[in-house]
């Protein structure tokens, strides 16, 4: 989309082609009124070349002040001298193996993307701008340590429970591998679901925001358990749309994922028990 201040139309269209556009992966990203489109795909210190086209509308010139392309929160490229355009003009581009050490991400009140900019400055005609999204995925090796979980947990008297996950690391495409022991039933349990609840934390201090979401429900058992009986878990996280665990990205946020085991009483009380687990990114395809 072409903005313009000043102007009933644009007086020209701006495209950008990436140099390996074709052969590039192709990845969906959310726009701000929530449809989804598809972009490239890029690792950081990456080079991002192609071409920016300018195509002035039913041939009339086009006057400015110069054309550059911004990758916006890096660095400025200028395209173009003051000038005039009578007829579509292409200019090259390149930004060469710039970090972009942060991964794109959507959350509920934080948004990190990377955007190509092209401006024609054209004074008080108003300056003509076009956007270009993209995304930024950073790969992490297979974690050399990588420990199960295990946890007994229960109600006095009433209920006792051990849960064991198969580890404590998972890349995006793992499976969840896990089992439940009822060691103690003396309520009588309904069901048992697993949930994925991403917390997204803004802010610092007292200042600190937080929000929750339950990305994944996942029903473990329907009906009454009895005490020496074993659930197996096998949760896929393919299907899911998560992300790496985020630490204090650049002192703004940061973002933690939690397996949350829920049983519900013939009453619907309900009982939880929540383990955090780290999520990240696997370059290679993965083995499990």
């Amino acid at each position: 989309m072409n903005y313009i201040i000043g102007a009933f139309k644009p007086a020209c269209n701006i495209s950008v082609t990436f140099t390996d556009g074709k052969a590039r992966k192709q990845v969906p990203l959310k726009k701000e009124n929530g449809r989804t489109v598809m972009v490239p795909l890029f690792q950081s210190r990456e080079n991002i070349s192609g071409k920016i086209s300018v195509v002035p509308v039913s041939g009339k010139k086009v006057e400015h002040n110069g054309i550059k392309v911004e990758l916006l929160g890096q660095i400025v490229r200028e395209l173009d001298v003051p000038g005039e355009l009578y007829e579509k003009k292409t200019f090259p581009f390149e930004f060469s193996t710039i970090e972009m050490p942060y991964e794109t991400y959507n959350g509920v009140n934080v948004r990190l993307r990377y955007v190509l900019k092209v401006t024609i400055s054209r004074g008080y005609a108003g300056s003509i701008i076009e956007y270009q999204d993209f995304v930024v995925w950073n790969y992490t090796p297979p974690p050399s340590i990588n420990t199960s979980i295990k946890m007994e947990v229960g109600i006095e008297d009433c209920l006792h429970i051990e849960f064991e996950y198969n580890k404590s690391k998972y890349h995006l495409k793992d499976v969840i591998l896990g089992k439940i022991y009822f060691l103690l039933v003396r309520i009588k349990i309904k069901n048992m679901d697993l949930e994925i609840r991403r917390r997204e934390s803004t802010g610092s201090g007292t200042n600190t925001h937080v929000e929750t979401e339950t990305l994944a429900k996942f029903e473990l058992m329907d009906g009454a358990p009895v005490r020496g009986e074993s659930i197996p878990i096998r949760l896929f996280l393919s299907p899911y749309e998560l992300t790496p665990t985020y630490h204090n990205i650049n002192n703004k946020f940061s973002v933690k994922y939690y397996l949350n085991l829920v049983l519900v009483d013939e009453e619907d009380r309900r009982y939880f028990k929540q383990q955090e687990i780290t999520m990240y990114r696997l370059g290679d395809a993965p083995s499990s």
